[in-house]
């Protein structure tokens, strides 16, 4: 009896040294922003954005001007055109056909030039067993402990190893492994991965 349960004392730890031993699952640090990386949705035009508008060879109805609190945008010759909840390329095309009833193929662009509503598409969000549940504005090379560091640390009944990394992708919501305790108590970075705009951060509690 004895033997028997030292031997599942034994497959036991195996079992634990095997688990310890995986390999986290991690975003690809090469991929930037493209395929499998982050996946911000065609940013549609919010209220205060800077909006410039231009008419190729007419630079007298070319305007840059804020999104006014209506989400209008005055264009000459056409007036108003609602530019709010329009991506850019929608509001052209409004631009460009109301256009047309005065001037002959008329090719207009739109460009951004202040984005307001991104800021918040873009924050980086920390939740669970943390200090204090957050929501940070993005930082280009902001990393899993700056984000961290910002909700205050975790608290003392986290399960800092199973913290996980939550972010939309081309192919989906995908989620990583983050090793937070790793990260705080023994310097290990290997999970302290960059941070991609909208990326969410889970720290769960442990389970007694």
């Amino acid at each position: 009896m004895a033997g028997t349960r030292n031997l599942l004392f034994l497959m036991f730890i195996a079992g634990l040294a095997g688990c310890a031993s995986n390999p986290p699952n991690l975003p690809d640090p090469n991929a930037g922003f493209g395929p499998n990386n982050v996946l911000v949705e065609a940013y549609r035009i919010d209220v205060s954005d800077d909006v410039q508008i231009s008419v190729w060879k007419n630079p007298e109805l070319s305007v840059t001007e804020p999104v006014r609190p209506d989400g209008m945008v005055a264009v000459p010759l056409v007036g108003d055109v609602m530019a709010a909840g329009r991506t850019p390329e929608e509001l052209s095309k409004e631009i460009t056909d109301r256009l047309s009833d005065y001037i002959v193929n008329p090719n207009v662009t739109v460009i951004l030039t202040g984005l307001q509503g991104h800021a918040y598409l873009s924050r980086i969000r920390i939740t669970g067993a943390v200090a204090s549940n957050t929501s940070i504005p993005y930082q280009q090379g902001m990393t899993v402990l700056d984000a961290i560091l910002d909700a205050g640390s975790v608290d003392i009944y986290a399960d800092s190893n199973s913290t996980k990394l939550h972010r939309r992708t081309e192919d989906g919501a995908m989620t990583y492994d983050i090793r937070l305790k790793d990260i705080l108590e023994d310097g290990d970075m290997t999970t302290n991965v960059l941070l991609m705009p909208g990326d969410v951060i889970t720290v769960p509690e442990r389970v007694f």
